[in-house]
């Protein structure tokens, strides 16, 4: 039995019923189960009972808001093989990395809809690559118009959680305004602070602005690593002291934490969630992100049967619950949500 495992059975803890259930994330949807960012992954996230589907955003050329995890599209897409765009193929330095390859932005939502989206992983969820080629890059629109569709369906409220990537090299490398456009879209499609839905950026100024702007629930993402880019001399372990949490609290609703920050390494729970409550956070933090393979889990989590097997992340869904995290990043929402409809522990 693992340190983790042992601590987790004999530590004295509330009971269930005493702890709040935090939010299901469908971290780009379900995507342990189908390629990350299409409609079938975020349909399938809320057939499996998310609470809120994650679309990351990325700017066209025309200006039209899609959902991809990067604005870096080869590694989801199949616009590698696609000999027409082969000489829009170029490097751009994005927050301080230099990268090579195809662009959202140097591209009209007409070209993208002509690419299909394939697994990102497929090493590690093999299972997936059978749906390579199926699915097309959605639109927010489109994904709205889903969550719309499968409320009725349901009966029940889903969320959305768009994430802003890169705002400020579009901003200052594209002139793109991405917290302009996000607005501007939302106001279209008819989407208010009424409706369950969160904004989050690992930036601090879009955020700012949005609170300043809008009446949207706002979440500031921070990392055990690094800093925002928009803000070269401040750094994530800053953010988070106490005075770092103040100065969050001002201006968004709920933290989004890495793991790391959350549980220490044998399983038991950092300062993050107590400190963010006494700042004032008032929607807590989200924890990102659970999934479901062994090479992803700490290591006294895993499980056999190599790398790409399923671990234990039942049970680090239990010890995220049990640290007082408002909410959950997940590409398992099955699994994530089986915590919350009480599935009896390993």
């Amino acid at each position: 039995m693992g340190l983790m495992v042992a601590l987790f059975t004999t530590m004295s803890v509330p009971s269930m019923a005493q702890i709040d259930q935090p939010l299901i994330i469908a971290h780009r949807g379900a995507s342990a189960e189908r390629p990350e960012h299409t409609l079938a992954a975020y349909e399938r996230a809320i057939d499996q009972g998310a609470d809120y589907i994650e679309p990351d955003l990325v700017v066209t050329k025309d200006g039209v808001l899609v959902s991809r995890h990067e604005n870096e599209i080869s590694s989801t897409t199949d616009i590698a093989s696609r000999e027409e765009f082969a000489d829009r193929r170029r490097s751009k330095t994005i927050d301080g990395q230099l990268t090579a390859g195809w662009f959202a932005e140097d591209f009209t939502l007409e070209e993208l809809r002509t690419l299909r989206a394939k697994e990102r992983l497929p090493g590690v969820r093999s299972q997936n690559v059978r749906y390579d080629g199926l699915y097309q890059i959605p639109t927010l629109e489109e994904v709205v118009k889903l969550v719309r569709a499968k409320q009725a369906e349901t009966g029940r409220k889903i969320g959305i959680y768009p994430e802003l990537k890169y705002p400020e090299f579009l901003l200052q490398e594209e002139g793109i305004d991405m917290v302009d456009l996000l607005l501007s879209e939302l106001r279209e499609l008819g989407v208010t602070p009424d409706d369950p839905i969160f904004i989050q950026c690992f930036e601090i100024g879009p955020l700012q602005r949005l609170n300043k702007r809008s009446a949207f629930k706002l979440v500031q993402l921070v990392k055990s690593y690094d800093g925002p880019a928009d803000e070269p001399a401040m750094s994530y372990a800053e953010m988070i002291t106490p005075t770092g949490l103040a100065a969050i609290a001002e201006y968004a609703d709920a933290l989004g934490a890495e793991i790391p920050l959350i549980l220490q390494s044998d399983g038991t729970a950092t300062m993050l969630v107590a400190n963010a409550k006494a700042a004032g956070i008032a929607g807590g933090v989200h924890a990102w992100t659970v999934r479901p393979e062994n090479v992803f889990l700490p290591p006294a989590l895993r499980l056999e049967g190599g790398e790409n097997a399923q671990g234990n992340s039942v049970l680090l869904n239990e010890l995220l619950r049990r640290a007082g995290v408002t909410g959950i990043f997940t590409d398992d929402p099955a699994t994530s949500n089986g915590i919350k409809t009480g599935q009896k522990l390993p």
